[in-house]
């Protein structure tokens, strides 16, 4: 699975099928819970989904982090991706994630890299529980620089070498697409080989931050092209989160469910412990309630309204009578949602052009905001970092691929075993 939610389910063949037809009713937990622990950060990333920067005063304590952890383990929720904000600038949050694996719920952590010390390093790569996203939105300092900030792509580089040196396999580097880096996708590859890392790109959604700067950055039809031409030829082993189904419409369908989880087996927590639909959706039209009300976060996830709706039949509108529709299912909610166009009209980057065709027709300034501003006060240019003195040689050190760590077990498939269950 990886760490957005998207699994990697192609290998099952048939039962593909029959797995999205279980999952679009939902399921009795998440299989991918999405948690911000904050909204603090050290960087103003211009797409940032969540708009971090600042902390939230109301933020859930250690003590209620635990509470919900405990209610985790008693769903069964088989791992957490944790994020923010950067989660590690949290006092507690090695403390949570000790609590988290000591409770049978695996960690995935995603981070640009400020805390990952050696020591951190030796630490991480030694636990089977606990796997290690990287942010990296350029395979080169001048294209990852200009969206997340001047010394970021040092940080993460620092983060990387860090880990590969303290024998840490298989971590991820964590690439949101976008105009400027979608011709480096070999280099983001051979990047990941050359740590002994894995690549995993995910879309940029018009969400938080993002919703500002989304026409600017967001692929072209050519480069969405690109894009799938590679995941098709280069995918295998690349993860993506489920996030390009709405490619499917060129013809091949690409490894995943290819389906919108949103309230059916994903979820977002966030620092202050609202839990909405979709990491991507932070907008009360989107909230199902917070896990600090009667019955935490289980009634929520099984009585919500907002969750019960999404897991009924929906309507494919207009995209029903096309004949991409049952490949790309008419694409992703949020980038429906803050581009203005309908729930169940055409995804705004829809393969066949009606995306762009229905674009034209809405007032792009009257598209719902995100909710929530968390950015540093002042963020008319990505905030520069510190990361200590400049490594002495920034090229990327020819890594072993002779390492041998367990296999952790939030890497393995949730599905393992899985018996989609009679209706």
């Amino acid at each position: 699975m990886s760490a957005g939610g998207g699994l990697r389910v192609a290998s099952l063949g048939n039962t593909v099928g029959s797995l999205v037809e279980e999952f679009r009713f939902g399921l009795a937990a998440p299989i991918c819970l999405t948690w911000e622990l904050t909204y603090a950060c050290n960087l103003s990333c211009v797409h940032c989904l969540s708009s971090s920067g600042r902390r939230d005063p109301r933020e859930l304590s250690t003590a209620e982090c635990k509470r919900v952890l405990d209610e985790l383990e008693r769903m069964q929720v088989f791992y957490v991706n944790i994020g923010g904000g950067e989660p590690t600038v949290r006092a507690d949050f090695w403390e949570l994630v000790d609590y988290a694996t000591a409770h049978h719920v695996g960690v995935k952590f995603s981070t640009n890299g400020v805390k990952i010390t050696p020591e951190v390093a030796g630490r991480l790569a030694a636990s089977d529980y606990v796997d290690v996203q990287i942010s990296l939105d350029g395979a080169t300092a001048e294209v990852n620089d200009s969206i997340r900030g001047a010394g970021s792509f040092e940080l993460a580089l620092r983060a990387m070498r860090q880990l590969a040196d303290a024998g840490f396999a298989g971590f991820k580097i964590s690439v949101v697409m976008t105009r400027q880096n979608v011709g480096q996708l070999d280099a983001f590859r051979a990047l990941a080989d050359g740590f002994g890392a894995q690549l995993r790109i995910t879309r940029l959604r018009p969400s938080g931050r993002g919703a500002d700067v989304w026409d600017k950055l967001h692929p072209t039809a050519e480069q969405q092209r690109e894009l799938y031409d590679w995941l098709v030829a280069h995918g295998d082993n690349v993860l993506t989160g489920d996030s390009f189904f709405h490619l499917a419409g060129y013809g091949q369908a690409l490894p995943g469910l290819n389906m919108c989880g949103a309230g059916r087996v994903v979820c977002l927590i966030d620092p202050v412990g609202d839990v909405y639909a979709c990491p991507f959706a932070i907008h009360d039209a989107f909230l199902a309630g917070n896990v600090r009300s009667a019955g935490g976060f289980a009634a929520v996830w099984r009585d919500s309204e907002l969750f019960t709706a999404l897991r009924g039949p929906q309507s494919g509108g207009a995209c029903a009578s096309c004949s991409a529709f049952d490949a790309c299912q008419g694409g992703c909610m949020a980038a429906k949602f803050f581009t203005g166009l309908p729930l169940d009209g055409p995804d705004p980057e829809c393969v066949r052009g009606f995306g762009h065709q229905a674009l034209a027709l809405v007032d792009g300034a009257a598209a719902p905001r995100p909710s929530g501003d968390h950015s540093h006060r002042t963020r008319s240019a990505p905030v520069p970092v510190s990361i200590g003195p400049r490594p002495a040689d920034a090229a990327i050190a020819v890594l072993s691929a002779q390492r041998s760590v367990p296999d952790r077990a939030c890497d393995q498939s949730p599905l393992a075993g899985f018996v989609p269950s009679a209706r």
